[in-house]
């Protein structure tokens, strides 16, 4: 009876530890989610930050040119 309480005692043992490993598991790849959805949205703030600078550049430069066609006569 002895080695039965034993075994029994390492299948609980067993199934705690693999009971650790799997929530062990699971929130590293929460933090792996979370890391991946945060660097997503920093690279999507770039790209929108890159393209309403490229938009304001786009704008000075052609206003710049409308200006200067008007003051030389070459723009109405």
């Amino acid at each position: 009876m002895a080695s039965k309480g034993l075994q029994d005692l390492k299948q609980q043992v067993e199934g705690a530890a693999q009971g650790a490993v799997t929530a062990a598991g699971a929130a590293a790849q929460q933090v792996v989610d979370q890391a991946t959805e945060a660097g997503q949205k920093a690279m999507d703030e770039v790209a929108k930050t890159t393209q309403e600078t490229i938009d304001k550049t786009a704008n000075q430069a052609s206003e710049a040119f409308s200006g200067f066609g008007k003051k030389y006569g070459l723009l109405k």
